[in-house]
């Protein structure tokens, strides 16, 4: 079976940037300065609130895979590291490019993708008009079309919920949160410009989600 590993950076828009009614409804339960300030910290989560600065892709097969993600300048950078080829670009011709890769595979991998991936790119694809060229939200138990490991770690939920960073060091697998960098601190790292260190974080997910992706299926797959 032909599968694709994917995974997503996001970042939160400018809060100030919206509107006054809709900046009252995001902080309608925020009571304290702490809880205004973790509600703004938050707005990446949502695709209404915040956007795709990466998407990476592997083959688990090859090893090779790509990272596209929205640069700082207006020119296209491309460069190759380690078997994945990096391409900045827009959101909108990200999600072109990714649309237009992922279709010749079977299989679409994930950690977690059905309750954020999936439903944050198929969103965000709609905002800028990108056509998907596939469902990522297929029937929850197939998962010969979308594998969410998470779903599959916790048998679809019978079992506690753990972070990517958790079960990639009880399975041995180098985390790709050791370079110190956490998906709580992308919205940062994009306002200060640093999206190559954030495509290249996106690129060591997708690797290690391949190997936590091999040993569910050597070990666990039914």
């Amino acid at each position: 079976m032909s599968s694709i590993i994917v995974d997503i950076e996001t970042a939160g828009i400018d809060f100030e940037s919206l509107d006054e009614r809709s900046r009252e409804y995001l902080l309608k339960y925020a009571l304290t300065d702490a809880e205004k300030r973790e509600a703004k910290e938050r707005l990446g989560l949502s695709p209404l609130t915040g956007e795709i600065v990466a998407i990476g892709i592997l083959n688990p097969k090859t090893k090779k895979g790509a990272v596209y993600y929205q640069g700082v300048k207006a020119d296209k950078e491309r460069f190759e590291e380690e078997e994945i080829h990096f391409e900045s670009g827009s959101e909108e011709e990200m999600l072109e490019i990714f649309w237009k890769n992922i279709s010749k595979y079977k299989q679409v991998v994930t950690f977690n993708g059905r309750s954020f991936d999936a439903p944050y790119i198929h969103l965000r694809s709609a905002i800028n008009k990108v056509k998907p060229s596939r469902n990522l939200m297929p029937y929850r138990y197939d998962y010969r079309t979308h594998c969410d490991l998470l779903e599959q770690l916790t048998f679809y939920g019978a079992t506690r919920r753990f972070t990517l960073d958790f079960y990639l060091k009880r399975f041995g697998i180098k985390s790709s949160k050791e370079n110190g960098v956490e998906g709580s601190q992308i919205t940062q790292m994009f306002r200060e410009g640093k999206t190559k260190e954030i495509a290249r974080y996106c690129a060591k997910d997708v690797k290690a989600t391949a190997e936590l992706f091999k040993y569910w299926e050597d070990y666990l797959k039914f």
